[in-house]
This record gives structure tokens, C-alpha cells and sequence, in this order.
């Protein structure tokens, strides 16, 4: 595998630039993640963009934490899962959801377990779902509006998950506690 550069402010391409120094106001460093897709501004862009929408929908952070998570592990994402641990921790998310979506056990409560069935069906089906997947994760209590909410979360995870698999990104230092094996 070619070693991919994570990019500094002052090594990014100009079109890049912006972005990095939008990832250090909002984290207070540059994670190695963006600093990979800095080499494409595009795909840096699209990233910091889809994360914006996706934190602005309906889903409150246990939610949130679900569908990303749910992806990550499903995708075997050694860079992040625990990132977004880490991120968890920092949303006020119990630490017990975090550790069962980590370790693939069950959800806490039905209507987190429907939400993360459903984000396996899509992943695991590219997006095919039958009538009655669809009926169970509306029973559980959500609609049409988070159904097509989930394509937005896993389009952004599809963007950092494939980046990192093919940079093999390392892990920044702040999520190095919560490091993760996807063999384990």
C-alpha cells in the first residue's frame, strides 16, 4: 500500500488550506483523517460538509452515535471507531452504547436497536430494504424524514471509512485510548 501524506497547513494544497484551518477551530488540531483528504480539497469539502448536514438532523447524539458507530464497525474502520468513541465521550453519550456498538452486542432499548437494524440493511443490502424493514424501524418510532437521514450519515462514513482503509490513516493521538481492533 502507498504511504498517503497527511497534510499540515503548510504542506496542504491551497484549495485545501480553508478547510484544514476549519477542522483546527473545530477540534483544536487537524485529524490525521482530514489531513489525508486534504490532498483532494473535494473530497475534504464534501466530508466537512455531509458531517455538518448530518449533525443537524433529526437524530439527537445516542442516535447520531448509533448510525456512525453502527457503520464504522460494520465497515471495519480502525481509524474510526475510536474517533468517534472519543467523539461520543464528548456528546455526553453513555459509555455503555458506545461499548455495545463497539463489541456488537445489542442496543440498549428497542427503538436504538431498530435504528441500528436498519442501518445494517441498508449498508449490508446498498440500500435495499423491504416493506416490512421499513414498517419495523416506523414502529419503533421514526418516519421517512430519519430513514432517508441514515443515507446521509452512511454516505458520510463511506467517504472517512474508504479513505482511511486505503491511506491506513493512523489514529490521532487523543483517540489512541480508545483504540480499536476489528478482529477482536
Amino acid at each position: 500500500m502507498s504511504k498517503f501524506t497527511i497534510h499540515t497547513l503548510e504542506s496542504a494544497p491551497d484549495k485545501s488550506k480553508p478547510l484544514l484551518e476549519n477542522s483546527h477551530k473545530a477540534y483544536h488540531m487537524i485529524p490525521n483523517l482530514h489531513g489525508v483528504m486534504a490532498e483532494a480539497s473535494s473530497l475534504l469539502a464534501g466530508y466537512q460538509q455531509l458531517g455538518t448536514l448530518f449533525e443537524q438532523t433529526s437524530f439527537n447524539a445516542q442516535e447520531l452515535t448509533v448510525v456512525w458507530q453502527t457503520v464504522n464497525v460494520e465497515h471495519e474502520c480502525h481509524y474510526c471507531v475510536p474517533a468517534h468513541t472519543g467523539i461520543a465521550h464528548s456528546m455526553k453519550v453513555d459509555p455503555a452504547l458506545t461499548e455495545a456498538l463497539r463489541n456488537r452486542q445489542p442496543m440498549p432499548n428497542d427503538k436504538l436497536q431498530a435504528l441500528q437494524d436498519t442501518v445494517l440493511i441498508l449498508v449490508r443490502n446498498r440500500g435495499h430494504i423491504s416493506d416490512d424493514e421499513v414498517k419495523r424501524f416506523y414502529d419503533a418510532g421514526y418516519a421517512q424524514q430519519q430513514l432517508l437521514e441514515i443515507i446521509l450519515g452512511i454516505a458520510m462514513k463511506v467517504m472517512s471509512n474508504y479513505t482511511n482503509h486505503v491511506a491506513d490513516t493512523p489514529v490521532d493521538k487523543p483517540f489512541q485510548q480508545f483504540a480499536w481492533d476489528p478482529k477482536s
